[in-house]
């Protein structure tokens, strides 16, 4: 199953929320998401802008068409619950996951002429719109408040890399899907829904296999659901991968006092 959801998300590149619908499915075991309110958005906005001329002035009224009128601004939020990584209904109550609302964002902007991008930043990702050749808007997807150069600078500054060589990092489709996957399981593991966390880690090891930290994470999951067998090949690798890791240390000390044969029979 998950060598099949790999390939269709690797068919679906080109249309980041596309890719996020196929794990939505996956994860939460639904048959089918309905486009039908992002569509509608997608055409008011389109007909919002039609009379307006200059490219950059098209962009940033609809910029102020879509966080306005459509009311998808809202506030920062220190967690996003799971349901915020839901489509419907995030939508529908205007509560929108970052990564979510970026690929939402792009698909209403692109349908609307423009070339759009999301770009990896160290808080969130943002959106740009390229106007023409010379000018272009990057937006946060919370607010809709535009970055100038300034502030676009202080952004590239806080990535530990020098600032004179930063360039803007465009993500990819399977950027978006990892970023989602990540954040997704961090929300349900907080909500203690362990079995679609482990859907979740599932999606990400069949894209990095030998991604030892997801390798942890799966077998503390595998740990919850009281299946300690795997759990512990998947913690021995993590040891094995990471041991300067301090939470790498502290477990290779439990599991040297663990007898596997004594846990799974108990």
């Amino acid at each position: 199953m998950n060598e099949l959801l790999v390939s269709e998300l690797k068919s679906a590149k080109n249309d980041f929320l596309e890719a996020l619908i196929l794990v939505e499915k996956f994860v939460f075991d639904k048959p089918s998401i309905s486009l039908g309110l992002v569509e509608e958005i997608s055409q008011q906005c389109q007909e919002a802008i039609e009379n307006v001329d200059e490219p950059l002035e098209q962009a940033s009224y609809l910029i102020n068409e879509i966080f306005i009128d459509h009311l998808f601004i809202e506030n920062e939020q220190d967690f996003w619950p799971s349901k915020s990584f839901q489509l419907e209904h995030s939508v529908n109550n205007r509560f929108i996951a970052p990564i979510l609302k970026s690929a939402i964002l792009r698909h209403i902007v692109t349908k609307c002429g423009f070339e759009t991008d999301i770009i990896s930043m160290p808080e969130r990702p943002m959106l740009r719109i390229v106007c023409d050749d010379i000018y272009a808007i990057i937006f946060d997807p919370i607010n809709g408040e535009s970055l100038n150069g300034f502030e676009l600078d202080q952004k590239l500054e806080d990535v530990d890399a020098d600032p004179y060589k930063q360039q803007l990092k465009l993500m990819t489709s399977e950027d978006a899907v990892l970023h989602y996957l990540t954040s997704l399981k961090s929300a349900l593991i907080r909500e203690s829904s362990f079995n679609q966390a482990l859907r979740c880690v599932d999606i990400i090891l069949a894209m990095r296999p030998d991604d030892p930290m997801e390798r942890r994470d799966r077998g503390f999951l595998l740990h919850q659901l009281d299946c300690f067998k795997v759990a512990y090949d998947d913690y021995r690798y993590f040891v094995e991968q990471c041991p300067k890791d301090p939470a790498a240390k502290l477990l290779k000390l439990q599991l040297d006092n663990i007898d596997v044969q004594q846990a799974v029979l108990h």
